[in-house]
């Protein structure tokens, strides 16, 4: 992501579509039948960001971090995201930053020209201190890197800028990707390290079971000792479980859906999905669509049997069975 998606990200207003009433659906010509369906498939490969308990947390975290490395001189106090995959990681980094973000422009409506308040990267896969600095330099935008520049060079440009900007939240995002257990791992690590001791910011991290991955030998421990872990994983079958997907059923924009029929299903989206977030989205959203594409505008039990979610939940829901 560059800073310009970024921005754009954070400006972008919630996903909303407004149903037409029957009589004026029922008497749309084909070609406005036809555009009004495509806005509609548009509007559900988006909709809502839920707000989940892992979302409130990680912005609960992330707000109270901020405040207290605000006059950290060293040793400032990071936050890692970790769990399984679909489990709302990305989303809760992101939503903390936008968060973050908005509140940064309304405190400091005339410095937004000069000030960039969040920088977000993903982890490079195998990579190395050159490529994580250059993911930064891509961020904001720098002039692209000659081969005569080293690591060092790339990095202190890097930070020359992020401190001009009055960067104060760094999120890494995907970092998984760092492996301890290699040299370039290691290389790359300590690349982060200096990056968190060279800027006056908060780093916020997100990846997969980080805490097995990440927490092992000298510079695991290291890690470990200056972050707060907020875990993520699958939710139960419970209150918050309906609470998803009566709010995700309300975001619905089908003619015909009747509502409650999702939180009716609470147990079979439970087990389809094996209670994970970002399985339960695909479901419903994919669901909505093909709901709209074959004409039956709402979601049945036999349409959700026929749309399949990741790998990863098929495996669960064999697996329980």
């Amino acid at each position: 992501m560059t800073l310009t998606g970024w921005r754009q990200f954070v400006d972008a207003p919630p996903a909303s579509f407004d149903l037409l009433p029957g009589r004026r659906w029922a008497a749309l010509s084909a070609r406005d039948k036809e555009a009004y369906d495509e806005a509609r498939l548009n509007y559900h490969s988006e909709m809502i960001i839920v707000a989940t308990s892992t979302v409130r947390e990680v912005a609960r975290q992330g707000r109270l971090l901020t405040l207290l490395n605000r006059r950290e001189i060293s040793a400032r106090r990071g936050l890692i995201v970790s769990g399984q995959q679909t489990t709302g990681k990305t989303t809760a980094l992101k939503q903390l930053g936008r968060t973050h973000e908005l509140m940064v422009r309304r405190r400091y409506p005339a410095r937004l020209a000069d000030r960039i308040p969040v920088v977000y990267v993903t982890t490079p896969p195998k990579g190395s201190p050159r490529k994580l600095a250059m993911e930064f330099a891509r961020f904001l935008g720098l002039p692209p890197v000659s081969r005569g520049y080293n690591t060092t060079d790339i990095a202190d440009a890097v930070c020359q800028v992020m401190l001009q900007a009055r960067v104060d939240l760094v999120l890494v995002d995907e970092l998984h990707n760092l492996n301890l257990a290699t040299a370039a791992g290691e290389d790359m690590s300590d690349h982060l390290k200096y990056f968190t001791e060279h800027l006056p910011a908060t780093f916020a991290y997100a990846g997969i079971d980080l805490e097995r991955r990440l927490f092992t030998g000298i510079r695991g421990k290291q890690i470990a000792g200056r972050c707060v872990l907020v875990s993520t994983g699958a939710y139960p079958c419970d209150a918050e479980w309906k609470a998803l997907i009566a709010t995700l059923e309300t975001a619905l924009r089908l003619h015909r859906h009747e509502p409650g029929t999702l939180t009716r299903s609470a147990r079979y989206l439970h087990r389809r999905t094996g209670g994970m977030i970002g399985s339960l989205s695909h479901l419903v959203r994919a669901a909505a669509q093909m709901a709209i594409l074959e004409g039956e505008e709402a979601i049945t039990r036999k349409l959700l049997d026929t749309i399949p979610v990741d790998h990863a939940a098929e495996s669960r829901q064999h697996g329980a069975a």
